[in-house]
């Protein structure tokens, strides 16, 4: 994409309104624009990370054997009266009754609606185990809707959904996700920790926050800090073997990691007193086991192998897509801007042309423009008519991993600039082998998605 022909509408000065970075710096870099109270628009910038982290939460959910389907964002309200949530939800709900008197709401979850689906089109235990997903728009009518995508009242979730025959069935499924969503966080240049969470009135008994730890955290967590030495890494995983997800289950959370709401003081005592940590965190998702409580009240029951009908194991697993976008830049800023981990950066690469209008320059540009986009790369090319120092300025507040940067200087030596957003180190390299530099960088990144 050219620069000049592209929308990006930065700001020079911070929006006052911003109370934490990622709220800032979304606005400054031209990302989101507020519609109303919690309610954005997604500029091109921003649409274009949203979809990256989409993509990537489809890709591992996929992985691992879940269904995408797409279910509506206003559902009966008959629905929820059916398990008994429509009046226990409280001020969150946005009700909403149509011309016809019909009541509805903006589902801020879709248990009611999924558990309809099921009980309408399974009958028997030889169609499970059975895991289905969606990623769509939710609404919560946020009392106080702040911190711009971090608490907003309309947001972008992943939310899945499994029907098993039995508790220990359901448990696999619980543990499938528990791996799916660290590979997930991962690929993302994430360290999302599973703690031991609240089930709030999703319900249940088993359930599991991911948080990514950050001074704007609105949870306070509670941790033994070996957990952040583990990593996941490229391991292979059948996601069908009990054993093998049960080992990563116990290895991610048996030492202590808990939100404020569960947290032991007498348990976390017991952590050696030179690894207790005390931090905040961004919950970025939640799986939960609940067992029958939504399928026991709406009828979704199977023919089991003796033939008697019985209720289905369920729970529920959901990622905050857009939240992520916010809890990235949370953890992935300093005072220029954002630094985006490869795997969720809008662009690839950037290029900057520090003579616009001289044919070797502009020659040069085009030709690694053409290069590294048949190589597979999102290229953005500030081919503006603009000073060097406010090239470098969009750059660094957008927060592109990797900046190409050439000029009639270097090139008379047949030399381009490669600097890295995160370290600011650069190297001065033919553009033969900046294109090889790139391409072996980005290698592992396109490898994860296969």
């Amino acid at each position: 994409m050219r620069l000049s022909r592209y929308f990006l509408p930065v700001l020079k000065e911070t929006p006052s309104e911003a109370q934490i970075a990622s709220h800032r710096l979304m606005l400054r870099a031209g990302m989101i624009k507020q519609q109303s109270a919690g309610i954005y628009s997604w500029l091109p910038l921003g649409f274009k990370v949203l979809n990256r982290i989409e993509q990537i939460v489809n890709e591992e959910q996929q992985r691992a054997g879940h269904i995408p389907l797409l279910m509506p964002t206003l559902q009966s309200a008959e629905l929820w009266r059916e398990s008994g949530r429509y009046d226990a939800y409280g001020d969150e709900l946005l009700r909403i009754t149509d011309r016809h008197k019909r009541e509805m709401l903006y589902g801020p979850t879709n248990e009611e609606m999924i558990t309809d689906i099921f009980r309408s089109h399974v009958n028997s235990y030889k169609d499970l185990p059975l895991t289905l997903y969606h990623i769509q728009w939710k609404f919560r009518d946020e009392i106080r809707p702040r911190f711009g995508v971090m608490r907003g009242r309309e947001f972008l979730m992943k939310d899945g959904y499994n029907f098993d025959l039995t508790k220990e069935d359901a448990l696999h499924a619980y543990n499938r996700h528990l791996v799916s969503y660290l590979r997930t966080y991962e690929r993302m240049g994430l360290q999302a920790i599973p703690m031991r969470a609240d089930s709030g009135p999703i319900g249940g008994d088993d359930t599991h926050e991911f948080l990514v730890l950050a001074d704007t955290g609105e949870s306070e967590v509670f941790y033994d800090s070996e957990i952040t030495d583990l990593k996941f890494g490229d391991r292979e995983i059948d996601y069908d073997n009990v054993e093998q997800l049960q080992a990563v289950l116990e290895e991610f959370t048996s030492r202590y990691a808990r939100t404020d709401e569960t947290h032991d003081e007498a348990v976390f005592a017991e952590v050696p007193e030179e690894r207790r940590r005390t931090a905040r965190g961004i919950e970025v998702g939640q799986i939960f086991y609940f067992g029958t409580k939504y399928s026991e009240p709406m009828g979704a029951t199977v023919v089991g192998p003796d033939g008697a009908r019985t209720p289905v194991h369920m729970g529920s697993h959901g990622i905050g897509v857009s939240r992520l976008v916010g809890a990235i830049i949370e953890a992935n800023h300093d005072e220029k801007g954002i630094i985006w981990p490869e795997g969720v950066t809008p662009f690839h690469v950037g290029i900057v042309n520090l003579k616009q209008g001289d044919p070797s320059v502009d020659s040069a540009c085009e030709a690694l423009y053409r290069e590294l986009t048949a190589k597979g790369m999102d290229v953005l090319y500030d081919d503006r008519d603009e000073r060097a120092g406010a090239k470098f300025a969009t750059m660094d507040l957008i927060g592109l991993p990797w900046r190409l940067t050439v000029g009639p200087r270097g090139l008379q030596a047949n030399k381009v600039e490669l600097t890295s957003r995160r370290t600011g180190e650069s190297e001065e390299l033919s553009p033969a082998d900046a294109v090889l530099r790139l391409e072996k960088i980005y290698l592992p990144v396109f490898d994860a998605a296969k």
